[in-house]
């Protein structure tokens, strides 16, 4: 049945506002691990991106509640809208550690990581553009590959920096420092892969 009720497109700026957060939120990390000792610059910049996101994300979800014809399936709107802005929390949340637990040093693998995210965000960011347009899995599947794929090199990055961590010739506080600011990062980079999952399932159910 033909629909005259236009759908509300307004959605996809919305999206893509919250992608453009992750993606300056992990620069903004990445510059963090790069620039250390010189933080405060970033973690400023970072506190405002996640300001930004929330102010974005709860206008998002305003207008679900109020709109009548939404662009796809209400509930994968809502899933896409948390899981873009759990992104941009897991970064704030990360950034704000590096003052309350006193880092001195900076870890060769964090900056790695950080770099990664910065390029899975950036990945993350072209996938929900091309959502406005493509309704077909294989028009992003190249996209949500790439996610895939850094998302397992995170992993492995992890695995190492852990390995690293529990060799026996770092101190156990340090150890405890960055085994949570580790954890921390890789669930960001999850988080892009959470979004992956969310917008093959979307072009799966609208193609």
């Amino acid at each position: 049945m033909f629909n005259l009720l236009p759908k509300d497109t307004v959605f996809f700026d919305l999206f893509e506002g919250l992608a453009q957060h992750a993606v300056s939120a992990a620069e903004h990390l990445a510059a963090l691990a790069h620039s250390f000792p010189e933080i405060s610059g970033p973690l400023q910049r970072i506190r405002e991106e996640e300001h930004g996101a929330d102010d974005l994300a709860h206008t998002a979800l305003e207008r679900l509640d109020r709109t009548f014809i939404t662009p796809f399936d209400r509930e994968d709107i809502h899933t896409l809208i948390g899981e873009l802005d759990d992104i941009i929390d897991s970064i704030d949340a990360l950034a704000k550690r590096f003052p309350l637990f006193h880092v001195k040093t900076m870890e060769p693998g964090f900056v790695q990581q950080a770099d990664l995210l910065v390029e899975a965000t950036k990945v993350v960011k072209e996938a929900v553009h091309r959502l406005r347009k493509d309704r077909k899995l294989s028009e992003l599947s190249k996209q949500l590959i790439e996610i895939h794929h850094k998302e397992s090199t995170g992993d492995d990055n992890h695995h190492a920096a852990m390995s690293r961590l529990f060799e026996g010739r770092t101190d156990p506080l340090e150890v405890i420092k960055w085994k949570e600011l580790f954890d921390y990062i890789e669930e960001a980079i999850d988080g892009c892969e959470d979004v992956g999952n969310t917008l093959e399932r979307i072009v799966l159910k609208n193609g």
